[in-house]
C-alpha cells in the first residue's frame, strides 16, 4: 500500500505540475472544473444519491466551474482582478469560519437532495474557481498554497505519531491529536516564514513575520476544518474513502478535502490586495 500511494502521489504531483505551468488559462480552467466535476459526484456518493443524480450533479458542477470562470475572465490571461468572484469567496469564508464549526460540533447530516445541493455548492465550487484564479495571479502562489496544506498534512502526521496523547475528534477523526494539531501550526508557520524569506530577503525585517505566523496558524486551523468535515461526511456514509479513482489515496475528495476550505480564503485575500 505504501508503494501505492507513492506512486500515485508522483503520478498526481507530475499532472498537477505539467498542468500548472504547461497548460493556457482557458486549459487550466477547464483543469479545475473536471476536478470540481469529479469532486461533485464523489460527493453526490457521500449525500446518497442515485448514480444518475450524481453523473448530472458531477456534469453540472463541472460547466458551473467553466462557465462561471470564463465569465470572470479566468480563461484569459489579460485582464482585471475577477472581482465577481468575490461574492462566492465571502460565503465560503461565511461557511467555514461560522458553520463548519457548529457543524462538526453538533454533528449535523447532510438533508435531502436540495440540502446536499446546496452545501456542495458552497463547499466545491468556490475552491475549484480560486484553483484557476490564484494560478492567474501567480502559478508560484497557488502552489504555495497547495503545499502549505501538505506540510500541514506531513507535520500533523509525525507529530501526532511522537507525541499524540490527546484526541482532537475522536467521534470524527479517531487518529488525529491536539498535539498532531500543533505540529501542523508549527509545520506551517515554518514553512511560511521560509517561502517568505526566499522570496523577499526583506520579509524579516519589520512586523511582516509578526503577521505571517498568526495568518499561518489560521490557515492551518481551517484547513483542519476542512479535513474533519469530510471525514465527518464519510463517517455518516459508512464509508472509509469518497471514492477509489485515486490508487492508495481514496478520491478526489479525499486529495482535496483541506483546500476546499482553504483556497477560497486565499483567492479572497488575493482580490483584497488586488483593488
Amino acid at each position: 500500500m505504501l508503494r501505492t500511494r507513492v506512486i500515485t502521489a508522483l503520478v498526481l504531483l507530475g499532472v498537477l505540475l505539467g498542468a500548472l505551468f504547461l497548460l493556457p488559462p482557458l486549459g487550466w480552467l477547464t483543469f479545475a472544473s473536471l476536478i470540481c466535476g469529479g469532486a461533485a459526484w464523489e460527493w453526490g456518493g457521500l449525500g446518497r444519491f442515485a448514480i444518475t443524480q450524481r453523473a448530472m450533479y458531477a456534469v453540472l458542477m463541472g460547466l458551473a466551474c467553466l462557465l462561471l470562470g470564463a465569465f470572470a475572465g479566468l480563461g484569459s490571461a489579460a485582464g482585471q482582478a475577477p472581482i465577481g468572484l468575490f461574492g462566492f469567496y465571502a460565503l465560503s469564508a461565511i461557511f467555514w469560519l461560522a458553520v463548519a464549526p457548529f457543524w462538526l460540533k453538533r454533528k449535523w447530516r447532510l438533508q435531502g437532495s436540495a440540502g446536499t445541493v446546496l452545501v456542495g455548492l458552497i463547499v466545491l465550487l468556490p475552491p475549484a474557481l480560486a484553483l484557476a484564479h490564484l494560478r492567474l495571479v501567480n502559478p508560484w502562489l497557488l502552489l504555495a498554497a497547495i503545499a502549505s496544506v501538505s506540510v500541514a498534512d506531513i507535520s500533523a502526521y509525525f507529530a501526532g505519531r511522537a507525541f499524540g496523547r490527546r484526541k482532537l475528534a475522536p467521534e470524527i477523526s479517531p487518529g488525529k491529536t491536539w498535539e498532531g494539531a500543533g505540529g501542523a501550526v508549527a509545520g506551517v508557520m515554518m514553512f511560511g516564514v521560509l517561502v517568505a524569506l526566499a522570496s523577499s530577503p526583506e520579509f524579516a525585517r519589520g512586523t511582516p513575520i509578526a503577521v505571517l505566523l498568526p495568518l499561518s496558524a489560521g490557515f492551518t486551523a481551517v484547513s483542519i476544518l476542512g479535513d474533519l468535515f469530510e471525514s465527518l461526511l464519510k463517517r455518516q456514509a459508512g464509508v472509509k474513502d469518497s471514492g477509489s479513482l485515486l490508487p492508495g489515496h481514496g478520491g478526489i475528495l479525499d486529495r482535496i478535502d483541506s483546500l476546499t476550505s482553504t483556497l477560497p480564503l486565499v483567492g479572497l485575500a488575493a482580490l483584497w490586495f488586488a483593488t
